[in-house]
């Protein structure tokens, strides 16, 4: 199978748990988070899929992911490469409240609006439009050449970085990519066509 391209959000964080807002903060995955990923391994081995290259994050959670996902298929010393243009969108002010905390200081309104709009920024973070501007370059300079070139390749990272990829590989809108939900720790395994468009998409769910 060539032009494989698969996207996975990492496993259950900590922080997910604790229903916080996480962005650039750095915890590690739950017990849950942890057999979110080794299943993913499970679902990735039953499509007969082997990785040519990986990318990730510069987040545990995500190396985390990517690691467990790796020894599940036998390949611990594929090349990985790292960068935090393609961390999770940086929640700024909000990074570490509780989400519940954060309505009560700015109202339920302006934090969905934060949550849910694709250029408005909480206080000193980024916009989902600021996300996407930092992930797209590197998606086209590092990730696609690899994909066209015929490997299988794996990115594991966020909601947020992962929603910019997906706006980019699918043709959505702004308003379209925020309704997509991500599952923790569920592998979209992507077909490109030779022009980077998606022949075919198939969510690998338990």
């Amino acid at each position: 199978m060539d032009n494989v391209l698969v996207l996975v959000r990492h496993g259950e964080s900590e922080w997910n748990k604790l229903n916080l807002f996480t962005g650039w903060k750095d915890p590690d995955l739950t017990e849950k988070g942890v057999a979110e990923a080794k299943t993913a391994a499970v679902l990735l081995k039953a499509q007969r899929l082997k990785f040519d290259i990986a990318f990730t994050s510069d987040l545990t959670r995500a190396q985390h992911t990517l690691k467990l996902i790796l020894d599940g298929l036998g390949q611990q010393s594929l090349e990985t490469l790292r960068d935090q243009k393609l961390n999770e969108r940086d929640y700024g002010d909000l990074s570490g409240l509780n989400k519940d905390d954060a309505r009560k200081r700015w109202g339920e309104e302006q934090v969905l609006i934060w949550r849910r709009s694709y250029d408005v920024p909480p206080p000193g973070g980024e916009s989902l439009k600021d996300t996407l501007e930092r992930v797209l370059p590197y998606y086209e300079a590092k990730i696609w050449p690899a994909v066209k070139a015929g490997k299988n390749v794996i990115v594991a990272a966020h909601g947020n970085s992962l929603r910019a990829l997906i706006m980019k590989l699918e043709g959505l809108t702004g308003e379209e990519i925020l309704k997509r939900e991500l599952g923790t720790g569920v592998p979209i395994v992507y077909r490109l066509n030779g022009d980077g468009s998606v022949m075919s998409r198939k969510d690998l769910i338990a």
